[in-house]
């Protein structure tokens, strides 16, 4: 059985009235990459502040590699690192400035050696010279990501780690925390399922303080959606849903296209014999998975 890295036990967290976090328990084994996934304001922040002993549980527990958050904050963040939303760093200094600043900070041994691992580690080679204000937002997240990273840390705890970036910092980031997944234990807060779906290896969702879901993406959709998804498409542009697909639940995509519903193993063989009956001229006829895009709106807006 997988060591726990994680530990969280009905943690509460009240800020006056509003309850931001409500008796959320799950725990993280080793070398689990989890999502933790919920709309603005569901607590995830919180939680993850929480477990960094920047804020004060009003009720609860949680432990990293078994050190209490609150009581040995600081055993705790030696063992962790943390990139927050906001990724602050100072734009004057220069890249491995920075990183040798925060190396002597941390007391970290052989500084300028675990620099350059970092450094190597992250991509930031090119632009290890420059000033952090002249970086792309890419390269900001990546200074931030080695800053996390300097200690060696075995946890890493990632708040929205792609925020704002391009499509193209976007899968530099995501192929770089899918490497980092290899060594160590991660929690990602996130709110792109395409990311989660590729770095993940479960989920966690989270909505007005509460868990509302725990579980690996394929388990999840298939415990969310009873029926199979098949999306047929033929030249002839029929509008509406014709008389011959009606006794399955039918989704209208454009005229000719549609999405089709069924509790039945497979139905693609029934779907190609109505066709070749009906004189269409088939374009597509395949099985399509949900995507956890689904999951997160149903779980998110029915809760």
């Amino acid at each position: 059985m997988a060591e726990t890295y994680i530990e969280v036990k009905n943690l509460t967290k009240r800020f006056e009235e509003q309850i931001a976090v409500n008796k959320v328990s799950f725990s993280v084994s080793k070398g689990e990459v989890v999502g933790f996934l919920g709309p603005n304001g569901a607590g995830k922040s919180t939680t993850m502040r929480m477990l960094l002993g920047y804020y004060l549980p009003t009720e609860g527990e949680a432990r990293i590699l078994g050190y209490d958050c609150i009581e040995q904050s600081l055993e705790v963040r030696k063992h962790t690192g943390y990139l927050p939303e906001n990724n602050p760093l100072y734009y004057d200094m220069y890249v491995k400035e920075f990183l040798l600043f925060m190396a002597y900070s941390q007391k970290i041994s052989k500084p300028y050696k675990r620099i350059k691992e970092v450094i190597d580690l992250t991509g930031l080679g090119p632009e290890q010279h420059k000033p952090i204000g002249q970086l792309s937002r890419g390269y900001k997240q990546r200074v931030g990501l080695a800053h996390a990273l300097l200690h060696d840390p075995e946890v890493l705890i990632l708040d929205e780690p792609t925020s704002g970036l391009d499509p193209n910092q976007v899968i530099e980031i995501r192929n770089l925390i899918r490497e980092l997944g290899k060594e160590r234990t991660i929690l990602l807060s996130t709110h792109i399922m395409q990311e989660v779906e590729q770095v993940c290896s479960r989920v966690i969702i989270i909505n007005k303080g509460r868990i509302v879901a725990d579980g690996d993406p394929a388990h999840l959709k298939k415990t969310i959606f009873s029926r199979r998804r098949f999306r047929l498409e033929i030249r002839e542009k029929i509008s509406g849903v014709p008389q011959v697909l009606r006794k399955w639940h039918v989704e209208p995509i454009s005229p000719g296209h549609w999405f089709i519903y069924s509790s039945e193993k497979d139905i693609r063989p029934e779907l190609y014999r109505l066709c070749v009956e009906s004189n269409w001229t088939l374009l597509t006829l395949v099985e399509e998975e949900q995507p956890l895009e689904e999951v997160f709106h149903k779980l998110t807006m029915e809760s």
